[in-house]
């Protein structure tokens, strides 16, 4: 208990406050501190076949009209999803933040400015919904997909580029407007807008597309942070197993700010050049390999102050950043509502002061919102909608955070550390945590079990007895508790037991002719150590039959044409604790299987005046006093000797019996069996019933078929299979 003590994450991981992160039960991290694994998201990004489409003049020059002639020469960047979802991990949706063991950071409109190029002041992204493409397309790019290309207000991006891709150098005005407004619809939903569907956008974006000078005064930055930002939240709940958006923005600001999985930089000039993003062109040359979930899990959980660069644009070539992008950065602290058509989102600068260069306060409370889905027919405007969203963001320049010089980080980090979670990844592994706790649990029971006792108020010993009851109910189904185990049995009869069939005893004993003497097993000397003898379970003098055994030892017995049929002795009873119980018992009962051995049967009869003799009483033979057994063996099994027993006898059956149905062993494998019986003989009492009250014993077996390679530990724990006496 002492490393609980030491580290307070092992034993809590947080929130200690829950007024900040409400939401702890739904998120990703209680799964995995659970143990539930969820592995690496799907990635939603479809940016591979941007590269094919070819633009002429005209229509580069109309898309840098509309505001994306940045994120046009963004190319494919290999994603990193391990890393990715270990972000979502940190990821909390109640403050849009990700909650590090340095407090808190997230992508500001500041960084999708410098990283994408795309505006973040402006009107917000927002206009009228679409339930089929059919008409709208019609109207915007000149013709309507088929019904195998559309689906509902969606359309699949692979239909854009199969018509749109390549547009004449004759083309019309008309004609030229059609195929980039495609390409640009093509453009938002591959990158900033992807959608977990795969490979299609909506087409309520194209509407915005109408005129490309006005497409150029949207916020298109604004958009695609509350894109992202809602991508997180969702992605962070535990149920879920996908992730959208721009997630190339996500990787390379984890680039920027994160010394974890950053991939060292090709020199090329081009990665100075705006956006900021081209400064991961490329493959990277960086140890990415091998690196999983966990990897990166471990590394945020363990993150330094000096692996985190707040001020990643602090040192860059400020002559690149075009002049409407720079002019419009102090919109960046802005504490404001993002908007994306249905999607709002809060952008809250003032929890993440450091990444501009400011002392970080305790911030106020986040009010708590519920993000509503406004799923409506087509053809209604979302702006009647969102009313109080749309004023928060048209008063987006009277809300710019600003520094508080007497800010005390120290304070702030103390409080951090109670509203958070300081980590994802469990310090201690379930097993090992288990493991401990077992061992707390039994100290306690021992000190229980040995508190004097002497001279206790009547109270303080119903305390003790009750700390020992509770102790042994917690220990009592654990590995290592009061379990009596029986290591011989559980190893050597686990490895050679490769029965297909068992038998459940239905009777007493197998029912013989009343002048038919009890006869033992006509087999081989392995068989004959048992010599049919019998023990009345009830009258077994046997010391802690309460103790619960693991591996029952089996009697094996075969019937002709059958695999090995395994009875299992009576539950519960060790075969250490068996004592030899030989007193009043003629030894002519035992039967040595070298006497009276001819070439037709061995027999190993004990007549009814034997049995009678030994009414009540319980034999179980030595090692010592059994006979080596000759049977016939392999590398896996030990192969019991096949008998022909008559009236369809299981057990102690040997009337009939041939030649050719006692083989006797070569010596070429007597020594493998010779050691195999020695343990059987060893470690197995078999099952043995005396009934002294009547001269015959009457037992019915019935053969109940069973999967190969069956360990004994299982047929053990089976209560079907137990032996009913």
């Amino acid at each position: 208990m002492e490393e609980i003590g030491m580290d307070p994450s092992a034993a809590n991981p947080g929130p200690i406050d829950h007024s900040v992160l409400y939401d702890q039960e739904k998120h990703v991290s209680s799964a995995v501190w659970e143990g539930q694994e969820r592995g690496a998201l799907r990635c939603h990004e479809h940016t591979s076949k941007l590269g094919e489409w070819r633009l002429i003049p005209k229509q580069i020059e109309l898309v840098e009209k509309a505001g994306f002639g940045y994120l046009r020469k963004i190319p494919a960047i290999s994603l990193d999803n391990p890393l990715i979802s270990a972000l979502v991990e940190r990821w909390r949706r109640e403050t849009n933040t990700f909650h590090f063991t340095v407090g808190e950071m997230t992508v500001t409109l500041q960084d999708v400015a410098f990283l994408l190029g795309l505006a973040i002041d402006g009107k917000p992204v927002i206009g009228i919904t679409h339930t089929t493409c059919g008409s709208v397309c019609e109207k915007y790019l000149g013709k309507a997909p088929d019904s195998t290309y559309a689906s509902g207000g969606m359309v699949k991006l692979s239909w854009l580029k199969e018509f749109f891709s390549h547009c004449p150098e004759d083309a019309s005005m008309e004609e030229i407007e059609h195929h980039t407004r495609a390409y640009l619809l093509y453009l938002v939903g591959s990158t900033i807008f992807s959608t977990t569907t795969g490979n299609k956008v909506p087409v309520m974006y194209l509407p915005l597309f109408e005129n490309f000078d006005d497409a150029g005064r949207y916020a298109w930055g604004a958009a695609a942070l509350a894109f992202l930002y809602r991508a997180l939240g969702n992605a962070s709940v535990k149920s879920q197993s996908t992730i959208c958006g721009c997630l190339t923005l996500l990787q390379c600001w984890s680039y920027y700010h994160l010394n974890i999985g950053r991939p060292k930089l090709n020199r090329d000039p081009i990665h100075d050049h705006f956006p900021f993003v081209l400064r991961w062109k490329g493959k990277q040359s960086g140890p990415s390999t091998n690196r999983d979930v966990v990897f990166y899990r471990k590394a945020l959980d363990t993150l330094e102050p000096c692996d985190v660069d707040w001020l990643p644009y602090k040192y860059m070539d400020s002559s690149v950043i075009p002049e409407e992008i720079g002019s419009t950065l102090v919109l960046g602290r802005s504490k404001t509502m993002l908007i994306c058509f249905d999607k709002a989102e809060r952008h809250l600068p003032n929890r993440v002061l450091r990444q501009y260069g400011l002392p970080q306060p305790i911030p106020e409370d986040v009010a708590q919102w519920v993000r509503k889905s406004r799923g409506v027919d087509g053809g209604v405007d979302l702006s009647g909608k969102m009313e109080s969203e749309l004023t928060e963001w048209a008063d987006r320049a009277l809300h710019i955070v600003e520094g508080d010089d007497d800010a005390d980080e120290n304070e702030y980090m103390e409080w951090y550390l109670r509203i958070t979670r300081r980590v994802v990844g469990r310090p201690i592994s379930l097993s090992s945590e288990f493991q401990r706790t077992i061992g707390g649990v039994r100290e306690i029971s021992y000190l229980a079990d040995t508190f004097p006792l002497k001279g206790l108020q009547p109270e303080q010993f119903e305390s003790i007895s009750r700390i020992r009851s509770v102790a042994q109910e917690c220990l009592r189904d654990q590995v290592g508790g009061p379990i009596v185990i029986s290591p011989t049995v559980g190893t050597e009869l686990g490895k050679r037991t490769r029965g297909k069939e068992r038998v459940r005893r239905k009777g007493t004993g197998k029912r013989k002719r009343s002048n038919d003497p009890m006869e033992g097993h006509g087999a081989s000397e392995d068989e004959s150590q048992y010599c049919g003898m019998v023990v009345e379970v009830d009258q077994l003098h046997l010391p802690h039959t309460d103790d619960a055994v693991d591996n029952l030892p089996l009697c094996t017995t075969v019937v002709e044409g059958e695999n090995a049929v395994l009875l299992e002795a009576p539950n519960k009873l060790d075969d250490m604790q068996l004592h030899d119980a030989t007193d009043g018992i003629d030894a002519s009962q035992f039967c040595d299987a070298s006497n009276e051995v001819d070439n037709s049967n061995i027999p190993h009869a004990i007549s009814e005046s034997d049995l009678q003799t030994a009414k009540a009483e319980e034999v179980i033979p030595e090692s010592s006093d059994l006979p080596d057994a000759v049977n016939d063996t392999n590398d896996s099994e030990i192969h019991n000797a096949t008998n022909k027993p008559n009236d369809s006898d299981v057990c102690n059956a040997t009337n009939g019996v041939n030649d050719t149905q006692t083989p006797m062993a070569t010596d070429d494998n007597e020594s493998q069996t010779h050691d195999a019986t020695d343990k059987v003989s060893e470690s197995q009492p078999s099952d043995i019933t005396v009934h002294g009250d009547q001269p015959s014993v009457k037992e019915e077996a019935e053969v109940v078929p069973q999967p190969t390679h069956e360990k004994t530990e299982d047929l053990a724990r089976q209560g079907d299979t137990s032996v009913v006496a």
